[in-house]
């Protein structure tokens, strides 16, 4: 919860919205269907549970997403191996340009 509330910092100091945040698996889930949003930050791991759903539907609905985790691309299963990875910890200017990459 920490590590998420520096990075919505961290965004919002890049005078980024944030939409929306949540820290489970299923009511990200949810999230993701229904969110506006130009692009999606995923930690790999949710409460002891992957993100992978959540990214296959934000695969499916066409917004862009990068995963920000300490296990850095290692963590990714094959479905997603060379999906951008931001390593933690990071620096802001780390985040942001990952943001600028993953919205082109």
């Amino acid at each position: 919860m920490t590590i998420a509330l520096m990075i919505e910092g961290m965004l919002e100091d890049l005078g980024f919205e944030v939409a929306g945040m949540v820290m489970r698996l299923e009511p990200a889930l949810e999230l993701a269907q229904t969110i506006t949003a130009d692009v999606a930050i995923l930690d790999i791991n949710l409460d002891g549970k992957q993100s992978f759903p959540i990214a296959d539907i934000l695969r499916e609905r066409g917004i862009p997403f990068f995963f920000a985790t300490g296990y850095g691309s290692k963590g990714l299963n094959d479905n997603y191996e060379g999906t951008f990875t931001l390593k933690k910890p990071f620096l802001t200017a780390e985040l942001e340009k990952a943001v600028e990459r993953a919205v082109g």
